[in-house]
C-alpha cells in the first residue's frame, strides 16, 4: 500500500476512449503527451527557449517543455520540445481516398497478369523533372526492390524499365511511346516550393495535350504524395509512404482489367 504526493492508483487514470475527441496518447488515455521539432532563427539562450515554449503553447500544447536545444550557428536553434496537445479530431467523420484493391503477392499479380491480360504489361518509371533523388522510384522498379518486396523488374510478367532522375516529361512521355509503355510511374520524392505539384501537373498536360493520357495507366508516388493529391491532379492512383512494389502492381494490373485494356 503506498501513500504521500506520488500515490497513484488505476482509478485516477483515464481509461475513457472517445473516438469523437481523439488525442495523442504518451502513457495513459488522453493525455495527450506530444513531441514537436523545429528550428528557429535566433541564438540559442534563456531568451530563445522561452519563444520556443510560447510558440508551443500557441501550437496548443499544455505545460511545454524545452527536451532540447542545440545551436546550429550563432543565430539559429534547432529545438525539441515536448508537452500535452490540447486539440482533438473526430475521428469518426474523417473520409479518406485511398486505392481500395487487395494487395496481391508478387506470384499473384504474376498470374492474374497470365489469366486476365495474357501477355507482359510494360511499366517505364523516372524521377521526372529537377527531382534528383531516386531512392522512391528504386525501391518500386528495382529488382531488389526494398523492405524485402521484390520491385517490379523481377516480376515475371512485367517489363520495367527504370529511367533514373532528372528526366524531363517530354522525354518521359517519348520513352513510353518507344516503349509501348502500359503504365507511367512518377516518383517525386524530394521537392521544396511545391515543385512536386508543378512537375506532375505538367507531365498530366502534356499527355492530355498529345492525346496519350487515356492510353496508360499513370501513377505517382513520393513522400508528400497521397491518392486524394494524384486524383486531384488527374492521375490514377498515388501511393505515399509505405507502400510497396506490390501495392502499385496490384492497383495497375487491375486498373488494366477494368479499363479493358488488353
Amino acid at each position: 500500500m503506498s501513500s504521500g504526493l506520488y500515490d497513484m492508483s488505476a482509478k485516477d487514470f483515464d481509461k475513457t476512449l472517445d473516438l469523437t475527441k481523439i488525442k495523442p496518447y504518451g502513457d495513459t488515455m488522453n493525455d495527450g503527451k506530444t513531441q514537436v521539432s523545429f528550428t528557429l532563427p535566433i541564438p540559442n539562450n534563456e531568451k530563445g527557449l522561452e519563444a520556443a515554449r510560447q510558440l508551443a503553447r500557441r501550437m496548443g500544447l499544455n505545460d511545454p517543455n524545452v527536451a532540447y536545444a542545440g545551436s546550429l550557428d550563432k543565430e539559429f536553434t534547432f529545438f525539441v520540445v515536448y508537452g500535452s496537445c490540447t486539440h482533438t479530431v473526430d475521428y469518426t467523420k474523417i473520409q479518406v481516398q485511398t486505392v481500395q484493391d487487395e494487395t496481391m503477392s508478387m506470384e499473384e499479380v504474376d498470374q492474374y497478369i497470365r489469366e486476365n491480360i495474357g501477355r507482359k504489361i510494360v511499366v517505364v518509371g523516372a524521377s521526372t523533372g529537377t527531382d534528383a533523388h531516386t531512392v522512391g522510384i528504386d525501391a518500386i522498379m528495382n529488382r531488389k526492390g526494398f523492405a524485402g518486396h521484390y520491385g517490379l523488374e523481377r516480376y515475371e510478367m512485367i517489363e520495367g524499365y527504370n529511367l533514373g532522375s532528372q528526366v524531363p516529361n517530354e522525354d518521359f512521355l517519348e520513352k513510353a511511346k518507344e516503349l509501348n509503355a502500359d503504365v507511367l510511374l512518377v516518383s517525386q520524392t524530394v521537392t521544396q516550393k511545391d515543385i512536386h505539384i508543378q512537375n506532375l501537373t505538367e507531365l498530366i498536360e502534356l499527355a492530355e495535350a498529345e492525346g496519350v493520357r487515356g492510353k496508360y495507366v499513370m501513377c505517382c508516388g513520393g513522400a508528400r504524395i497521397t491518392h486524394e493529391l494524384a486524383k486531384e491532379l488527374g492521375y490514377d492512383a498515388g501511393f505515399g509512404a509505405g507502400k510497396f512494389a506490390d501495392d502499385v502492381a496490384t492497383f495497375c494490373v487491375k486498373e488494366m482489367v477494368r479499363r479493358g485494356m488488353k
